[in-house]
C-alpha cells in the first residue's frame, strides 16, 4: 500500500493590524486589489489582533520544531469555510484559487499553494474547542451589530 504525505502548510508570519505601512512600501496586494471587494472590505473589519489573541491564548505558539501556521491564516481560513458554507477540501482549493480570499487571511501575495492539508481542519475545530470559537464568533457578531447600529444611525 502506497503511503501518502501530506503537504506542509505554506507559511505565513502573523502581522498585526496596527503595523504601520509606509507610502510605497504596501504589499502588491494591498495596491492592486478593489477595495470594494467584500473580502477585501470584510478583512478590515474584523479585529484581528482581538481574535488572533483568543487564539493564541488557546493554541500558543511553539518555541521548537516546525513554525505554526499564522493564527490569522487558521482563522481565517475558518471563517471562509462558513461563510462559504463548503467543505474542508473545496474552502483549501477557493483559497489557493482566488486571490481575495489569499489576501483575507493575511497573505502578502498570491500564490498557487495550497495554505495547509484540509485534513488540518479537524485539528483547528478540536485545538480551538466549541467554547473558543464561540468567542471568536461572539466578538465578530458584536463588530457587525455595531456596524449595523452606525449605519443605522447615519441613514
Amino acid at each position: 500500500m502506497k503511503e501518502t504525505r501530506k503537504s506542509l502548510a505554506f507559511n505565513v508570519p502573523y502581522e498585526s493590524t496596527r503595523q504601520l505601512v509606509l507610502s510605497g512600501f504596501e504589499t502588491s496586494f494591498e495596491r492592486e486589489l478593489d477595495k470594494r471587494n467584500r473580502q477585501v472590505v470584510l478583512s478590515r473589519l474584523i479585529p484581528w489582533d482581538k481574535i488572533c489573541g483568543i487564539y493564541l491564548r488557546k493554541v500558543p505558539m511553539s518555541s521548537t520544531g516546525r513554525p505554526a501556521i499564522s493564527p490569522r491564516v487558521v482563522l481565517g481560513s475558518l471563517i471562509i469555510k462558513y461563510l462559504c458554507h463548503s467543505d474542508d477540501r473545496e474552502t483549501v482549493d477557493q483559497i489557493s484559487e482566488n486571490v481575495y480570499m489569499q489576501f483575507f487571511p493575511g497573505y502578502s501575495s498570491f500564490t498557487s499553494d495550497k495554505p495547509f492539508d484540509a485534513s488540518l481542519f479537524v485539528d483547528f475545530r478540536k485545538e480551538l474547542g466549541l467554547s473558543t470559537i464561540n468567542e471568536i464568533n461572539e466578538k465578530i457578531v458584536s463588530l457587525k451589530t455595531q456596524m449595523v447600529s452606525e449605519k443605522e444611525t447615519n441613514s
